[in-house]
């Protein structure tokens, strides 16, 4: 191979719980939907539709503690608390009965959306990519391996602005569990290693203002808080 023209880009990468080694990150997928009570709060009924999925650029995750500038062309930005779920063992369709087998381990995540930009691309009939997929839209957490934690089948999730809780909800009462989600998935598109999936958000999704600070969490993972400065 020759040399490039430009230098390459950084890879992004997720920092992984206790470890000084980091979790190369190849694609961003996020489910659509995925909780019964936030799909009637964005006016569907989501327990008769199957997954969907959307994307977001791999450069667009951004850690724990990042203080970040407000997005650009938005007044009304969303958090979306959600289970993050790192691929480690690729595959293509893939029996959901054998699904658990390819994830290296799990974080907490924050499907950031630009609302308003959102539901103006909704009522035109365009796509809405730039309400998801904008700079520093996907906050992660530390990675917790499953070699160390298990699979994560329950548990608390909430996201806090400025201590006031917003979301709570139980990572069990997903629609299409994970296991589920990854087989859907499998089917669309070759999972490789180092691809996240962000499962969806339960109900009680809202604004983050200017200045203001969101902390998502998980039981039995690390929190990932993200601060927003007044200025763009």
């Amino acid at each position: 191979m020759g040399q490039f023209i430009l230098p390459a880009p950084k890879t992004p990468s997720v920092a992984i719980y206790n470890s000084a080694a980091r979790f190369a990150v190849r694609r961003i997928f996020c489910v659509g939907r995925n909780y019964a009570e936030h799909a009637r709060e964005m006016g569907h009924d989501a327990d008769r539709e199957p997954p969907f999925f959307f994307s977001k650029p791999a450069d667009a995750v951004i850690g724990d503690g990042a203080t970040l500038p407000f997005p650009m062309q938005t007044e009304n930005l969303h958090h979306e608390a959600e289970l993050v779920v790192a691929i480690g063992v690729g595959g293509v369709e893939i029996p959901a009965k054998s699904a658990l087998d390819h994830i290296w381990g799990y974080a907490t995540g924050n499907d950031l959306t630009r609302r308003d930009m959102q539901a103006a691309a909704k009522d035109m009939r365009r796509p809405w990519d730039m309400a998801k997929g904008f700079d520093h839209s996907a906050p992660c957490g530390a990675l917790h391996p499953v070699a160390d934690i298990g699979h994560l089948m329950r548990g608390r999730i909430t996201a806090h602005v400025d201590g006031e809780l917003r979301q709570t909800g139980d990572i069990a009462d997903m629609i299409w569990p994970v296991a589920d989600v990854i087989g859907h998935l499998s089917h669309l598109v070759t999972l490789a290693a180092g691809d996240l999936i962000y499962t969806g958000t339960p109900a009680g999704v809202g604004q983050i203002k200017r200045g203001q600070s969101c902390t998502v969490a998980i039981t039995g993972l690390s929190s990932v808080t993200t601060t927003f400065s007044r200025q763009q």
